[in-house]
């Protein structure tokens, strides 16, 4: 049996997975999920702030992006007052944060890549 799954599939939240990799994948993957992950690993941000640093991310995407991590449980809503204009603030949360190594090897690996590879390039 492969590392990676201790069983033929794994489940979560009723989701059953033909494997761990596959069910990392479902949580974290995808062009925006990570990214947005990334720039709430330091402090929480205002569906805004994560918007002027994410400019080429649609609203809706970014919006359909945030629902799908509260909702898997990576990353928390908190709303401030009850009437408009309201206050809304995304952050990790403790399940979020453990991720945080990871994203860290990920944005290393990328910076290594772009070295070899590539270039880094500005505007």
């Amino acid at each position: 049996m492969k590392t990676e799954c201790l069983s033929e599939h794994v489940k979560l939240k009723g989701k059953i997975y033909p494997c761990t990799v596959s069910l990392t994948m479902d949580l974290v993957g995808g062009k925006w999920k990570a990214v947005i992950l990334y720039h709430l690993k330091d402090e929480p941000k205002r569906y805004s702030e994560l918007h002027k640093e994410m400019p080429s991310v649609t609203e809706m995407t970014l919006s359909l992006q945030l629902k799908q991590l509260e909702k898997d449980g990576l990353v928390s809503r908190k709303v401030y007052g009850k009437k408009p204009p309201i206050k809304v603030v995304y952050s990790l949360t403790e399940f979020g944060k453990s991720f945080v190594p990871i994203l860290e090897a990920i944005t290393e690996w990328g910076n290594r890549v772009v070295r070899e590879k590539g270039e880094f390039v500005s505007g």
